[in-house]
C-alpha cells in the first residue's frame, strides 16, 4: 500500500462569509511535532536515542492523529454531521487519550460524544472529559479497556440509530493516520537515518502505521513492540496481547522482535525524565523509553526512535511520583 493510496483529502470547513480564515483552526494544529534529543541516556558515541513529542499535539497526546482521521472518515461516509449537536453521536471504547481527542475535536465541530472508560481511569481524565462535555459510561475496572470495548458494543447494538461506533481498535484509519503522518514525519526529521524503531501496543495504530511507512521507506529498519509484562499492569493505554481482546487492526508478523517491560521500571523512567530531561511524560512514554535504552544500549551503532505518547498532566495523582524506591 502507498502513501497515495491511504491519503484521503483534510475537510474544511469555510467561514459563514466564505473568506479565508485569519488564524488557524484547531484540527490543523495535529502532527508536524518535535524529535526530541534523549541520546544522553545512552552515552555512547555513534547510537542515537529520539522521542517524538506527542504531547505538543492540541489534544495533548499522541491519540489525536487517529481521532481525527476517524472523525474525517466518519464525517466524509455521512454517519457524523458537524453542528448537529442533536444528532447521531460519536460512541467508542477508551482509555483516555483516544477520547479526549475525540471530545477535543468533535466540541470544534459540534458532534456530540458518548465514551466507555474504566472506572479506574486516572480523575484527570475523567474531570478533562467532562470539561468537553462528553456523556461518560463508566465500566467495571476490573475489566481494564476489554470491559470498555465490550459495553461500547453493546450500546452500538442496543441504538443504531443513536450511536455511531467508530471503533478505534477495529478501524483502519487507527493505523492509516499513523501511515500518513508520524512515518513521514520521523523519516524526514532523521533524513532518512532511522535504523529501529520501537513503541508500546495500545491499539496498536501507531506501530502498525509508523512501522509499515519506515519499512517501506528501508526494508532493513528493525521494528520492535512493547507490552507490559503481566495482565496485571498500571501502564495506562497499553495491552498485554495474549491476555486481552485482541485489535482487529494489529498484525504480530510486523514486528522483528517483541519486548516487555515492568510497570515498575516505566514509572522510574518517567520520574527520571521529569528531573534530568525537563520532560514530564504519561506512564507509556515512560515504558517506550526505557524498552529504548535498553535496545539503544545492546548497539555499537544506530538511531533509534520511540515515543512520547503524551504528558504527566493526566497521571499527577498517581502515587508513584511519591515513592522514593522508585
Amino acid at each position: 500500500m502507498t502513501a497515495a493510496e491511504t491519503t484521503a483529502a483534510p475537510l474544511r470547513f469555510p467561514s459563514a462569509d466564505g473568506a479565508a480564515p485569519l488564524g488557524t483552526k484547531v484540527l490543523d494544529l495535529v502532527g508536524n511535532t518535535p524529535l526530541v534529543d534523549l541520546s544522553f541516556l545512552v552515552g555512547r558515541e555513534g547510537v542515537g536515542l529520539y522521542a517524538k513529542a506527542e504531547n505538543f499535539n492540541p489534544g495533548g497526546s499522541i491519540k489525536d492523529r487517529p481521532a481525527r482521521a476517524i472523525v474525517e472518515k466518519a464525517i466524509g461516509d455521512g454517519d457524523l454531521v458537524p453542528g448537529d449537536r442533536d444528532g447521531r453521536r460519536l460512541l467508542d471504547a477508551t482509555s483516555g487519550n483516544t477520547g479526549i481527542a475525540y471530545a477535543m475535536i468533535c466540541s470544534a465541530l459540534g458532534i456530540p460524544v458518548t465514551l466507555c472508560l474504566p472506572a479506574n481511569a486516572s480523575p484527570e481524565r475523567q474531570k478533562i472529559l467532562r470539561a468537553y462535555g462528553v456523556e461518560l459510561q463508566l465500566t467495571d475496572p476490573g475489566e481494564g479497556s476489554d470491559g470498555a470495548i465490550l459495553e461500547a458494543r453493546r450500546l452500538a447494538k442496543k441504538a443504531p440509530e443513536r450511536y455511531v461506533y467508530v471503533d478505534q481498535y477495529g478501524n483502519d484509519e487507527n493505523w492509516r493516520a499513523h501511515y500518513r503522518t508520524t512515518g513521514p514525519e520521523i523519516w524526514e526529521q532523521t533524513r532518512g537515518r532511522v535504523t529501529h524503531f520501537i513503541t508500546g501496543l495500545g491499539t496498536s495504530g501507531t506501530f502498525m502505521g509508523t512501522g509499515r511507512f519506515l519499512r517501506e521507506r528501508n526494508p532493513e529498519i528493525r521494528l520492535i513492540s512493547i507490552e507490559p509484562d503481566s495482565p496485571f499492569h498500571g501502564l495506562e493505554g497499553m495491552k498485554h496481547m495474549e491476555s486481552a481482546i485482541v485489535p482487529p487492526i494489529y498484525d504480530d508478523r510486523l514486528a522483528d522482535e517483541a519486548l516487555e517491560i515492568p510497570t515498575e521500571v516505566a514509572y522510574r523512567m518517567v520520574k527520571r525524565l521529569g528531573r534530568e530531561a525537563g520532560l514530564l511524560v504519561g506512564v507509556s512514554a515512560g515504558a517506550n523509553v526505557s524498552a529504548a535504552l535498553e535496545l539503544a544500549e545492546t548497539l555499537t551503532e544506530g538511531l533509534v526512535v520511540t515515543v512520547l505518547c503524551d504528558d504527566a498532566s493526566k497521571y499527577l495523582s498517581e502515587r508513584f511520583w511519591e515513592e522514593d524506591d522508585l
